[in-house]
């Protein structure tokens, strides 16, 4: 089974739904999509809008790969339970996040050979073929004590330097012109 997470964020994944869908009409497999806030509804594969915690968890244990957005949450799940990740970073250009920071967290997950980062959506499908195939060969997330420290002072650097571009941002908003 085939698990898709494009977690709560206000603005829909159309894109991701839209080609997961498609995949669904042409796989094998069983494909559950979490919608969210996607205004499309999927024709091939199971969906669902929201679920609690235990819900996501329950459909999390069962999948064989979990295709997700670039949330930390959701990446970290699925691999908290071993499984292929594929994640798929939303982008500002297409209305799916207001700045682009999903792009930062797939591409260290993917630089530590955790996930697979795909970035152009029409090579989902394949990439969904090939972890497909290689399920007994990626270690799982948990053995990666070294990585998980170097994520979380990442994740701490990255909240760090957007609290410093809000706080210039405030400061640049409330200084009159000319000074």
């Amino acid at each position: 089974m085939i698990l898709v997470v494009v977690g709560l964020h206000s603005q829909g994944f159309e894109r991701l739904v839209k080609k997961m869908d498609e995949i669904a009409a042409m796989i094998n497999d069983e494909v559950i999509i979490q919608l969210g806030h996607t205004k499309y509804t999927p024709k091939y594969a199971k969906n669902f809008r929201f679920t609690d915690d235990k819900g996501v968890e329950e459909l999390c244990k069962k999948a064989d790969i979990v295709v997700t957005h670039g949330g930390a949450g959701s990446i970290m799940k699925a691999l908290m339970y071993k499984k292929q990740v594929i994640a798929v970073p939303r982008l500002s250009k297409y209305g799916e996040h207001i700045n682009d920071h999903q792009l930062d967290i797939v591409d260290f997950f993917s630089k530590s050979g955790l996930l697979t980062a795909v970035y152009n959506i029409n090579e989902l499908e394949k990439n969904i073929r090939l972890n497909k195939s290689d399920t007994a060969k990626r270690k799982p997330y948990y053995s990666y004590e070294s990585k998980k420290r170097r994520l979380m002072s990442f994740l701490r650097l990255y909240l760090h330097n957007l609290e410093k571009e809000r706080h210039r941002a405030r400061k640049m908003a409330n200084t009159p012109l000319g000074e």
